[in-house]
């Protein structure tokens, strides 16, 4: 017997964790607000037609909405699951962390082509950290205002309550990864995108 209450709590800390509205989801899933808000209050029960829809648009697998945590303590994401992201200016980002209700924690792979610069993050709460580590190429990390040049096997550290930002100012492709234990949802246009070249 599935629990009602639980299951709506994992699909609203599921959803935050997105960054994803109630409405967005909605449009995501073809599965109406109030249908959705009476999941996730644990007043409706939800057909498994409707769960596979909601699990679609969080981009989980339905197992990981019915399962109950306490019943695996591991997650998988399989390479096909991941989200890839092409943004505007030609870079890419992966998405490589399980989604994990309530754990705030993202590993991400960027590619950034030659000259593109990622654009500015804003500050997040304090207490939010990233870690970074760059695979190949030059990254540029701006911090505060303050840019420091990565090459290959160098990793960094800095808290990210204060804006950050991304760019490759060389002429390979730069790759690095990115460990962010953020304390608030990223949300959608987290970036703002500065599509010019970096000399």
């Amino acid at each position: 017997m599935v629990d009602l209450p639980a299951l709506g709590a994992r699909i609203q800390a599921i959803r935050a964790d997105r960054g994803l509205s109630l409405q967005r989801l909605a449009d995501s899933s073809a599965v109406s607000v109030s249908m959705l808000s009476s999941v996730e209050r644990g007043e409706k029960a939800a057909t498994i037609v409707v769960l596979g829809r909601i699990a679609e648009g969080l981009g989980v697998p339905l197992a990981r909405l019915v399962a109950p945590a306490s019943e695996s303590t591991v997650v998988v994401r399989r390479a096909a699951d991941q989200d890839v992201a092409d943004e505007p200016g030609g870079w890419r980002r992966t998405v490589l962390s399980p989604v994990v209700p309530g754990v705030n924690f993202e590993w991400v792979r960027t590619e950034l082509p030659p000259g593109c610069d990622a654009g500015v993050f804003p500050a997040y709460a304090p207490g939010s950290h990233e870690f970074v580590a760059v695979d190949a190429g030059t990254l540029r990390l701006t911090v505060g205002g303050e840019a420091t040049d990565l090459g290959p096997g160098d990793s960094v550290y800095f808290a990210a309550d204060v804006e950050h930002g991304y760019a490759n100012p060389g002429t390979e492709p730069c790759r690095y990864a990115v460990a962010a234990l953020i304390m608030r949802p990223r949300g959608p246009g987290a970036a703002r995108p500065r599509r010019r070249p970096v000399g």
